[in-house]
């Protein structure tokens, strides 16, 4: 007979889900850089990729909380996410739209990784795991913030910039 699932398990293998996205988005974010077209952009991405080495720390504390080794599970949410930001950075590479595509790119990512991290949250929260609520809430609040940042650079100058062309 096999053992029933609980919240515990599902906590444990959405950790492994989220650890395997940010190890992909540190891949990815390198390449986003390179390819936007302000400074701006360029900045925000190699700002963010610090930010995603902090914050795959923090899933490694948490991992080590519950008394288990890090590992990954492979996310088929952020591989096509992470798949379309490539067709956009081909298709639009060298052309005025190109930093409104990688924004939207970006904050597909931004928005899944708040549904997770805030989910995680909670669960955490139920399952009295005080000290992994604290370390989720600090990416939940990384990820938030970028984010708002990504739409701030939107409105100053991307999507005018790719609607003037």
């Amino acid at each position: 007979m096999t053992k029933e699932k609980t919240l515990e398990d599902l906590f444990h293998d959405t950790l492994k889900d989220i650890y395997y996205a940010e190890r992909k988005i540190l891949k990815a974010l390198p390449k986003m850089a390179r390819a936007a077209s302000s400074p701006e952009l360029k900045a925000a991405f190699e700002k963010h990729r610090e930010e995603t080495e902090g914050q795959v720390e923090r899933l490694q504390q948490v991992f080590e909380l519950l008394g288990k080794r890090p590992q990954a599970k492979t996310c088929d949410a952020i591989e096509g996410i992470v798949a379309e930001g490539e067709e956009i950075i081909e298709s639009f590479k060298g052309t005025p739209a190109i930093d409104a595509g990688l924004i939207s790119s970006a904050q597909a990512v931004e928005h899944y990784e708040i549904a997770r991290y805030g989910t995680l949250k909670r669960w955490a929260q139920v399952l009295g795991h005080k000290e992994a609520v604290a370390l989720l809430d600090a990416t939940l609040k990384e990820e938030s913030a970028t984010d708002k940042a990504l739409t701030t650079l939107a409105d100053a100058s991307a999507n005018a910039i790719a609607k003037a062309a």
